[in-house]
């Protein structure tokens, strides 16, 4: 395993901010000391969220009105994911330089220490245990996964490989998902490129289902063979295909040949063919249009339990459907969970392929 250089800084207001570098010869450009080189605000955080039961759905629901007052949009002079500077804008990242930096969220959905819920509930309630964290990818107030460097890219792979150890280890914690919304079309409230992490006391009902799918057959390993009229691109160990049964127009997968559970068992050499692979996804979806694509990206990784069955792969959910025309969510999807899909998936993986 490649050394990368991590050091942990505790927040004046009690939470944890982690810097990351690919090399040990980066700490000349990674702050060492314990004390960030720009003072940080102080202020406690004491969000409350908790989780209700959907009785005819049979799945929690997070309440987190706390969320209602996160940041939304601010200028590039007060984005609170640029390094701080000395005398500028007090940042969540109180440091003037680094290289990719995960803190915790600011206004998390679930917490390491819950509160109990309200009294009274008609519906079974339970408390919101869990960590949300925000993955900053680079500096640079502007970019994306297809912008950044080879190098930069191959460290995030490794954060996140970094970040599912150290979650899944955490006590109560049964699925960890990182993923990144991209574009103020899909809902994102600050433009600087970063994801998330959320890491679950439950295993979501989306992940409950695919560990299903996979304890019954190796349902990707079945499809691989099929795909070539859906492939979008690939990479030694590594395939990107529109899924033939695709619920967005241009949606993606990246999924790796040979099943993993995620990203823990990747050798070096996928590591870094998948840290390319992703980056040429998302390159790929700004050329179609000529602009920055919308989409959401979810890593499927294996829930706790599932590791000997259960296939990794990343899902891409694009919210355009050509050029001037964003998919909606509406009716039939909302209301009965059945996709009505404007673009034929082979001719969506024909234009992605010519794209570049």
């Amino acid at each position: 395993m490649p050394s990368f250089y991590k050091h942990v800084h505790r927040k004046k207001d009690g939470r944890e901010l982690i810097l990351y570098g690919l090399h040990p010869l980066e700490v000349e450009v990674l702050p060492v000391a314990e004390e960030p080189s720009v003072p940080e605000e102080a202020g406690s955080i004491s969000p409350s969220p908790h989780l209700r039961y959907h009785p005819l759905r049979g799945e929690w629901v997070v309440y987190a009105a706390h969320r209602q007052e996160r940041t939304f949009l601010p200028p590039k002079e007060h984005c609170p994911l640029c390094p701080s500077q000395e005398g500028g804008f007090p940042t969540e990242i109180p440091f003037d330089r680094f290289r990719v930096a995960v803190f915790e969220n600011r206004f998390p959905s679930l917490v390491p220490r819950p509160t109990p819920p309200p009294d009274g509930l008609p519906v079974p309630a339970e408390r919101a245990l869990g960590r949300c964290e925000v993955v900053v990818y680079t500096q640079a107030h502007v970019g994306s996964l297809a912008t950044l460097t080879e190098e930069e890219r191959l460290l995030l792979a490794w954060v996140w490989r970094d970040r599912y150890r150290a979650l899944y280890a955490l006590e109560g914690i049964r699925f960890v998902m990182p993923f990144e919304n991209r574009g103020e079309a899909v809902g994102v409230t600050l433009h600087h490129p970063h994801g998330q992490i959320y890491a679950y006391p439950f295993v979501p009902p989306i992940l409950e289902r695919e560990s299903q799918a996979f304890r019954e057959r190796p349902v990707l390993l079945e499809l691989f063979p099929h795909l070539e009229p859906y492939r979008v691109d690939q990479e030694e160990g590594f395939l990107a295909f529109v899924p033939p049964f695709a619920r967005y127009p241009y949606e993606v997968w990246v999924a790796p040949l040979e099943r993993h559970p995620g990203p823990w068992t990747f050798s070096e050499e996928e590591m870094a063919a998948f840290a390319r692979l992703l980056g040429r996804v998302v390159a790929r979806y700004d050329a179609l249009f000529g602009e920055p694509f919308p989409y959401v990206m979810v890593f499927h990784a294996a829930p706790l339990g599932e590791e000997r069955t259960f296939h990794f792969h990343v899902e891409f959910y694009p919210l355009r459907r050509t050029r001037d025309k964003l998919k909606f969510l509406a009716g039939t999807e909302l209301g009965a969970g059945t996709f009505v899909v404007d673009a034929l998936p082979e001719e969506a993986a024909k234009s992605l392929r010519e794209a570049l």
